[in-house]
């Protein structure tokens, strides 16, 4: 394979998703639409990647930074026109040029390498374009071809006859061309069509018309050449994703419950032997090690779960969180940046922040590691095999020992030391009769307000 350069078009800022931040920054599964694709582009290694921008471009130059190089298109006369502006940033550049799309995300690296393949074929097309056949053809453009491969014509839906229109082989949009020849037909494509734009697909007619062929390569899903226009198309976006997302896990040893009910995120993690529940959602940044359980509800961002452990249901996990081997976390659990050690439990209604809990420890019910004064965060160490007793507030900076004990409903703000005991309350004061005096205060003055009602 020759030397690869990819031209990525994203100078439309997607009036139809009606929002300030620009389409192709839109997420799926936590990443952007324009990164899924990048991610895809990268394996093939290129030499350049061009992002043709446009309005809203600093949004797109500070979320890609300078990994790839960016031409402006202003004013945006059409698809031909846009990548016509990466002429500069290609200069001198010989080898094969991608035209791919930031709002087109799911675009495979196998199906880009088809392409580059199918360029350098015996018949040695001089463009390739990457075709599709959706289930409802209306709006796309069509690709006029033989039963080869060859492309007879390339026509817009707004241009097209009725002939053309009854054909099912659509146009992507996505090219192969080698750049040698790739900017020579892009100056000679003109804007006489409905729309007055100059149009990429026309490169192809220009093509045929010297007497090269063109050629078409169909993906085998139309779904990878899933566009995203609009806040309906980019909810289908996330759907198809997540569902291609979840049979994959499935495939791979992961048991979901319910798997419509699971969200995943670009990058999540999950070993084999792993049981996930209804209703989970994974943020980005999470890791999940085999034989773990998920219970129902519970939500992950940023955590690593070791083997065997056991979440929720309705846990939360934050970025930081990190349990070992076999630990446990419960019903209304919330952890943030805290390490839950070998075995160690917190199984309900417990805040474990900034807090390292050693191996076998037991957090009771209602515990918190009171980890921030108004200013500063400060962190809890919690020894192995400790104690915690149930709604005991650790004011931190402190450490429990190895063994200790913290009694119920203490509030500790000094060192524990190993195996010592803490209770931390109040004296209980105890009134015989109070009780029963005050009832009967209080049902003489209630009757007494209603005689002065009546």
């Amino acid at each position: 394979m020759k030397n690869v350069a990819t031209v990525i078009l994203a100078a439309g800022k997607g009036t139809r998703l009606k929002s300030g931040l620009h389409k192709v920054l839109h997420p799926v599964a936590g990443r952007s639409m324009i990164l899924h694709l990048l991610e895809q582009a990268d394996e093939l290694q290129p030499e350049k990647t061009v992002v043709i921008v446009g309005e809203y471009r600093e949004q797109v130059q500070d979320a890609l930074g300078d990994r790839v190089a960016y031409a402006v298109q202003e004013p945006q006369l059409g698809t031909g026109h846009a990548v016509q502006q990466a002429e500069g940033a290609l200069s001198g550049f010989d080898g094969d040029v991608l035209i791919l799309y930031g709002d087109v995300p799911f675009v495979k690296a196998s199906t880009m390498r088809s392409m580059l393949d199918r360029l350098h074929a015996d018949d040695a097309p001089a463009v390739v374009v990457l075709g599709f056949r959706p289930p409802a053809t209306q709006g796309y453009g069509r690709v006029i071809a033989d039963r080869f491969g060859r492309i007879e014509k390339m026509v817009e839906q707004k241009d097209a006859n009725e002939a053309e229109r009854a054909c099912t082989l659509c146009n992507s949009g996505v090219m192969a061309v080698k750049g040698s020849e790739l900017f020579a037909l892009l100056s000679r494509v003109g804007n006489r069509n409905a729309q007055g734009e100059y149009y990429l697909t026309d490169i192809v007619n220009l093509a045929n018309e010297d007497g090269r062929s063109c050629a078409v390569v169909e993906c085998e899903d139309y779904k990878e050449v899933t566009g995203v226009n609009s806040r309906s198309e980019l909810a289908a976006a996330e759907a198809q994703w997540q569902d291609f997302r979840r049979a994959e896990a499935m495939d791979a040893g992961v048991t979901l419950k319910a798997p419509e009910t699971v969200y995943f995120s670009y990058d999540t993690q999950i070993g084999e032997d792993v049981t996930i529940e209804q209703n989970v959602v994974f943020g980005p940044g999470v890791s999940v090690a085999s034989g773990a359980t998920i219970r129902a509800f519970s939500h992950l961002e940023g955590a690593t779960v070791g083997e065997g452990c056991e979440v929720g249901p309705f846990a939360r996990l934050r970025p930081g969180a990190v349990m070992a081997e076999g630990s446990k976390v419960g019903n209304f659990v919330e952890m943030k940046k805290a390490t839950l050690g070998k075995g160690a439990k917190a199984n309900h209604l417990t805040y474990l922040g900034d807090a390292t809990v050693g191996a076998g420890a037991n957090i009771g019910a209602g515990t918190i590691t009171c980890n921030y004064d108004g200013y500063f965060k400060h962190r809890t160490e919690i020894g192995d095999r400790a104690f915690i007793g149930s709604n005991s507030s650790l004011i931190a900076p402190v450490k429990i020992g190895a063994d200790a004990i913290v009694a119920a409903g203490s509030a500790v703000s000094r060192d524990v030391a190993d195996g010592e005991m803490r209770m931390v309350r109040a004296e209980q004061l105890v009134k015989p009769g109070w009780a029963d005096r005050f009832h009967d205060a209080m049902k003489r003055k209630k009757a007494a307000a209603k005689g002065g009602e009546a």
